[in-house]
C-alpha cells in the first residue's frame, strides 16, 4: 500500500531544496489538506534587489494536495505577482497548470508545473506586460504573432532536418531515445530480445565453424602438395643406381687391386722360405764386418755408471 502522506513529505524537501526560500509550506487548509506555494520568477538572482531588476513578471503558485496524491492531481491555483494582468495572462497560465498537473497524474507534479509556468514567463520578461491599453494589447499582439512564426519556422526546419536525415542516423537517433527514455522490461520484449540473441549467436557460432573448417582445408590442401612435391622429387630405383655408375666402376677397380695386392704378398712369402742357407742351418749370411774383433770390450767402464745410479738411490 502507498504512503502518500510519506511521498508528499519527499517532495517538500525536495522542492524545498530546488526553489529555497521561494516554496513555502502553509498550514493545512479546513479539510486537513496540506497546501503549498512556489513563487516562480523567470530568472534568478543571488539577492531580492538583483531579483526584482532581473525579472519584469513573476507569479505564485498556490497548491492544494489531496489525501491520495500523487495518485490523484493536485488542485492548483496561479496568481499574479507583477507585470502582468488577470486577463488574459492569467487565464492562460491557469490552463497551463491544468494541463501539466493532469499530464503527470500518478507522480509527483509540482516541480513539472512550476517549470512549464517559468518557461513561458522567461519568454515574455519584458516591461509593459501589464498595460492593458489599446496600443500596448496591439504590440503585445504583434510580438505574439512574431513570436508564433519564429517557433513555426523553427519548426519547419527542425522537420526539414529530420526528413533530410539518412535511415543510418535516424536509427541512431531512435537508439539514443529509447537509451534516454529506456525500455520497459515486459514479456513481450524478453521474448523479442531472447529470439534476436538466440538468432545472433547462432550466426556467430556457424561462422566459426566455417572458419574453422576453411583452416583445415588449408592445411590439409598445403599437407597434401607438400607430400605430392617430395614423392616428385624423388628418384626411382633404376635412376639411383644409374647415377652409380662410377662409384661401382671405382669399387670394381679396388677389388681388383687388392686381390693383386694379396697375391704378391704370397708370392713374397714363398720366395723366403725358398731363401735359406745353403748349409741347411736356416739362417741366411750375416756381415760379418758388423762384428769387428779389434774392439776390446774390456775397456768399456760398466762399473762407473753402476756407481752413479747407486748414489742416486741413496740420495
Amino acid at each position: 500500500m502507498t504512503d502518500h502522506a510519506e511521498e508528499q513529505e519527499m517532495e517538500a524537501e525536495a522542492l524545498a531544496a530546488i526553489f529555497d526560500h521561494h516554496f513555502v509550506v502553509l498550514e493545512p487548509n479546513e479539510e486537513g489538506r496540506p497546501q503549498w506555494t512556489v513563487d516562480i520568477y523567470p530568472e534568478t538572482a543571488s539577492d531580492e534587489t538583483e531579483l526584482q531588476e532581473l525579472n519584469h513578471v513573476a507569479i505564485q503558485l498556490h497548491i492544494t494536495l489531496p489525501e491520495t496524491y500523487p495518485d490523484d492531481e493536485p488542485a492548483v491555483r496561479v496568481d499574479i505577482v507583477k507585470g502582468l494582468v488577470e486577463d488574459p495572462h492569467g487565464q492562460e497560465l491557469q490552463q497551463m497548470a491544468n494541463e501539466e498537473a493532469t499530464a503527470n497524474q500518478g507522480v509527483p507534479s509540482i516541480f513539472a508545473i512550476a517549470e512549464r509556468l517559468r518557461e513561458w514567463l522567461a519568454e515574455n520578461n519584458r516591461p509593459g506586460m501589464d498595460d492593458i491599453s489599446m496600443h500596448a494589447q496591439m504590440m503585445r499582439k504583434q510580438r505574439e504573432k512574431e513570436q508564433q512564426e519564429k517557433k513555426a519556422a523553427q519548426d519547419f526546419e527542425a522537420q526539414t532536418a529530420q526528413e533530410e536525415m539518412t535511415a543510418a542516423e535516424m536509427e541512431e537517433l531512435a537508439v539514443r531515445k529509447r537509451r534516454a527514455e529506456g525500455t520497459p522490461c515486459t514479456m513481450e520484449h524478453f521474448e523479442a530480445w531472447k529470439l534476436q540473441f538466440e538468432q545472433e549467436m547462432a550466426e556467430a557460432e556457424e561462422a566459426r565453424q566455417e572458419e574453422l573448417g576453411g583452416t583445415d582445408d588449408k592445411k590439409k590442401g598445403k599437407k597434401d602438395a607438400a607430400n605430392e612435391a617430395a614423392v616428385a622429387s624423388r628418384m626411382t630405383g633404376f635412376e639411383f643406381f644409374s647415377s652409380k655408375g662410377n662409384n661401382l666402376e671405382a669399387l670394381e677397380a679396388a677389388a681388383e687391386r687388392a686381390g693383386e695386392q694379396e697375391m704378391e704378398d704370397e708370392e713374397a712369402a714363398e720366395e723366403g722360405d725358398d731363401g735359406a742357407d745353403e748349409n741347411g742351418d736356416g739362417l741366411k749370411d750375416v756381415n760379418e764386418d758388423l762384428f769387428d774383433d779389434d774392439v776390446d770390450l774390456d775397456d768399456l767402464d760398466f762399473d762407473d755408471d753402476d756407481d752413479d745410479d747407486d748414489e742416486e738411490l741413496d740420495i
